[in-house]
């Protein structure tokens, strides 16, 4: 028996049919024409060069000078689908790596604005955010589109 993997525009469009194909389709490249902008564009490209600066400096185990896991292939892969599913124009996180082989995404405003996720390889999102005195945490599966608690958290962060 062969595994049916889904096509990424059925998962992020919630749909099977050859219409929900055609529109997610259409979607995904008008948010690419805007992402080709100066505006819309620039951040977005500003944390996909800090994936691939991280996939080509931490690919091996003790990347961090101990004993780090490397960050594999689906790490970056779960972490450019976040990226691209944030909404056009949404400010860019940092991206880095975390010794257990995980990626971070962190927005930072102030030291208590901030929030950060880390991404997992099997699409959980684990995030820790202050605002002001108040502390949010918890974990969210990431099925093509960024959780609107997790997009609220990071607009709170922003604002």
């Amino acid at each position: 028996m062969i595994l049916e993997v889904p096509r990424y525009d059925a998962i992020a469009s919630g749909g099977e049919s050859e219409t929900a194909h055609f529109i997610a389709s259409q979607a995904k490249k008008a948010k690419q024409a805007l992402c080709e902008t100066y505006t819309f564009g620039r951040p977005f490209y500003e944390a996909l060069k800090e994936l691939v600066s991280i996939q080509e400096q931490c690919n091996v185990r003790g990347w961090d000078g101990y004993d780090a896991e490397p960050v594999r292939n689906t790490i970056l892969w779960s972490a450019y689908r976040f990226l691209e599913a944030l909404p056009p124009g949404f400010p860019a996180p940092s991206v880095a790596a975390e010794p257990d082989g995980d990626i971070t995404l962190e927005w930072y405003k102030s030291p208590r604005r901030t929030i950060s996720i880390s991404v997992s390889p099997d699409d959980n999102l684990h995030y820790s955010a202050l605002l002001g005195p108040n502390k949010h945490y918890g974990a969210e599966v990431f099925f093509g589109e960024v959780p609107a608690s997790i997009l609220d958290l990071i607009r709170r962060v922003q604002s």
